[in-house]
């Protein structure tokens, strides 16, 4: 058995949780562009751990923009505050009810970190996530949150025939959702604080690798333009790809 006052993150692994000895160490002031996004999710945090009322959390967007970097940057921040955090898969998610019993009466509050969480229309395994984000006849457990993030913002795929039973009813016109689609938008309305995140502009790209590389004694306006090549040859300009010119420049240009 795990014990959480020594252990602060871990990952459950099929039956039992794994303790996580090596943690990302990101940090708040790592994250640039995303100053909205971190202070909402940071406050719900904060009052989640003073026992205030608060969220569970879905961050959606487009890939590398920092959505799962500022959740472990949040926890980073607040993890000698009591908080601990648990990562389960996709694959996992049917045991969250399981999970919640073993940690409910821990002396801790636990984020349930979900990362690139979607599923397809074949998929069930939502329904333990939906349990622990609002309970069944029990309500669920006081000292855990969930935080996932997605590309997707109702997380579950949404095809066209999907809505070719939806109606429109009534002298004003109301529409009315076939079942089908209202079981994939009632997922993520469980999630009471969502943030959005998108690709910032090219000066937030380059504040991000000038803030990464401050101490860099060559000249800054060649490092600038191979910053803008790298980011061309990927069609992205995102926080991931600032990283990855990170590793670039760390191999091939530093001298």
């Amino acid at each position: 058995m795990i014990d959480w006052q020594k252990a602060r993150a871990a990952i459950w692994r099929g039956a039992d949780f794994k303790t996580i000895k090596r943690l990302d160490q990101i940090a708040l002031d790592d994250l640039f562009g995303i100053e909205r996004q971190k202070e909402l999710l940071l406050s719900n945090t904060r009052r989640f751990l003073d026992g205030k009322p608060s969220n569970h959390a879905l961050l959606w967007g487009q890939r590398g923009c920092g959505k799962s970097s500022l959740i472990k940057a949040v926890f980073n921040e607040l993890r000698d505050e009591g908080l601990r955090l648990i990562e389960v898969e996709r694959d996992d998610l049917a045991r969250l009810p399981l999970i919640a019993d073993m940690i409910e009466n821990e002396p801790f509050q636990f984020i349930i970190f979900c990362d690139d969480l979607s599923f397809e229309n074949d998929e069930r395994g939502y329904k333990g996530l939906k349990r622990i984000l609002e309970g069944s006849i029990e309500l669920p457990p006081e000292n855990i949150k969930v935080y996932a993030t997605s590309n997707r913002r109702h997380l579950v795929s949404e095809n066209l025939s999907d809505n070719l039973s939806a109606v429109v009813a009534g002298d004003r016109g109301e529409l009315h959702y076939a079942d089908v689609v209202e079981e994939k938008l009632s997922l993520s309305d469980r999630f009471g604080l969502t943030l959005s995140f998108y690709a910032g502009s090219e000066d937030d790209y380059l504040t991000m690798i000038e803030a990464r590389l401050k101490d860099y004694q060559g000249d800054k306006e060649e490092l600038r333009l191979e910053a803008k090549r790298f980011a061309q040859l990927r069609a992205s300009r995102s926080g991931r790809t600032a990283k990855q010119f990170i590793g670039y420049y760390e191999a091939t240009l530093k001298r």
